[in-house]
């Protein structure tokens, strides 16, 4: 699973310029997309759910993981691979009692003390940001930087993969701070051609 999680596509359905996301993912998983995760906050719980079972088969048929956003009850309920705890969601703890070991469980921190809180509770995967300036991550406050995420990949024994603002140019650099992989919204769903783009991060992440 840590390999996978080397690429992770988040997504959000207001960055496709207009393009049906679940189109957009699926060119994305064909071009080698190793893992997706689902965030459609404003989406009912029904709707999370119709969406995720749909990327299933795609995911699964490429050997990417499939990732639920907040909800464990989603994703136990359409057989993801994972959930993504955030500040709003259940504890890792009561997460871990609710899907004992069926689903993985990553945690989303904007601080060393919350990765380190998060690791030690059990996250499987840590995603650390914003790390540079980007318009989806505005509201978490200032983009964290390079050396914010040195501290976190330090602090802990799990995987750390870096988000906000993330682009191909800048994969070397947030791996020499420590970053495992990296987790991308725009610079993918808002791309000329997503699978384009998602090759373009592979090729990054492979040199």
């Amino acid at each position: 699973m840590v390999d996978e999680l080397r690429l992770c596509l988040v997504t959000d359905r207001s960055q496709t310029r207009d393009r049906d996301l679940f189109a957009v993912v699926t060119q994305c998983l064909a071009a080698g997309l190793p893992a997706v995760q689902v965030r459609e906050k404003d989406l009912p719980a029904p709707e999370v759910a119709h969406l995720c079972r749909a990327l299933r088969p795609p995911a699964a048929a490429h050997g990417a993981l499939l990732i639920v956003n907040d909800r464990v009850d989603i994703a136990l309920a359409v057989g993801a691979d994972g959930v993504q705890r955030t500040s709003t969601s259940l504890s890792v703890e009561d997460m871990r009692r609710a899907a004992d070991k069926r689903v993985r469980i990553g945690a989303s921190v904007h601080s060393v003390a919350e990765a380190v809180s998060a690791a030690t509770a059990g996250a499987e995967w840590i995603f650390f940001g914003p790390v540079y300036d980007t318009p989806s991550k505005r509201r978490y406050g200032a983009p964290q930087g390079l050396s914010a995420l040195e501290r976190v990949a330090a602090a802990v024994a799990v995987p750390v993969i870096a988000i906000g603002g993330i682009t191909p140019e800048r994969v070397a650099e947030v791996r020499a701070a420590g970053a495992h992989g990296v987790a991308v919204i725009s610079a993918i769903l808002s791309a000329d051609s997503p699978a384009a783009a998602t090759q373009r991060f592979l090729d990054a992440l492979n040199r």
